[in-house]
């Protein structure tokens, strides 16, 4: 399956169990608006881990904090 699905998967599971309105998931989209808050983000971290095998948060030595969805399902993407 690829990063982008599982990813868009993963978003919507969360925001369904944590009661969250999510946004319709665009390349565009601020994350910060979203719908999710900080909670779902570290679940969605550790969703993520589990089912892709790796953490790109933890493996970059720079810092990076992507700001959009496309920004977000590219740094996995590279990460993969």
């Amino acid at each position: 399956m690829a990063v982008r699905s599982i990813i868009t998967e993963q978003m919507q599971s969360i925001a369904a169990q944590q009661n969250k309105s999510l946004a319709r998931l665009s390349d565009d989209l601020v994350l910060l608006d979203c719908g999710l808050d900080s909670l779902c983000f570290a679940i969605l971290v550790a969703r993520l881990e589990d089912e892709l095998g790796f953490d790109p948060f933890s493996t970059d030595d720079d810092v990076y904090f992507p700001t959009t969805f496309g920004d977000f399902v590219a740094f996995y993407e590279r990460a993969a």
